[in-house]
């Protein structure tokens, strides 16, 4: 009995589905146990090799119930940048929030434990967004990509998809050490 890709596709979504529910049940608060802020250098690799950034994150309450004050900010002195965005709750029950950027765009964040994951495209380049709290730091990585850039692998048979692949241009990535 053969079966089908769509099949095989519908049982390993429904055991991904089932494992992020289970991971839902921790004891972590999320944001409440990781505000704070954190500082430290972003490392940013590309072709050309590895550039370095004095990099903040800032995670606060808010006056607002439900809305979280979330900052980055990139360099320092006459080249610092400031983003100054809104961490808000959708569904908090189910790891559901969106970043505000303050400026018409709205992206959406998925929360698992002590992981926030944002995916979003500009520009025709994709960007994957992986922020992990530790006790006293976080683990902020960025992982780009152009979109047409795809390769193509596979789709010989019914049951080889063709499957597409994209090669990483940049992947960005920090510790950030919980101020005290």
């Amino acid at each position: 009995m053969k079966i089908s890709v769509e099949i095989k596709l519908l049982i390993t979504f429904c055991v991904c589905v089932t494992f992020n529910l289970n991971a839902q049940t921790s004891n972590i608060n999320f944001p409440d146990d990781f505000f704070g802020n954190y500082t430290g250098i972003l490392d940013i690799h590309n072709t050309k090799g590895i550039t370095k950034y004095p990099m903040e994150f800032q995670l606060q309450p808010s006056d607002s119930l439900g809305h979280y004050q979330y900052t980055l900010i990139y360099g320092d002195g006459d080249n610092k940048q400031v983003r100054p965005y809104t961490l808000k709750a959708i569904n908090k029950d189910n790891g559901t929030y969106i970043i505000d950027e303050n400026n018409g765009i709205i992206l959406d964040e998925k929360v698992i434990e002590n992981r926030m994951y944002t995916i979003f495209e500009v520009g025709g380049t994709l960007l994957t967004t992986f922020i992990t709290f530790e006790e006293n730091q976080m683990l902020f990585e960025i992982v780009v990509i152009k979109v047409a850039n795809k390769n193509s692998s596979g789709g010989t048979s019914e049951e080889i998809p063709e499957v597409f692949s994209y090669p990483i241009t940049t992947v960005q990535r920090a510790i950030l050490t919980k101020e005290k």
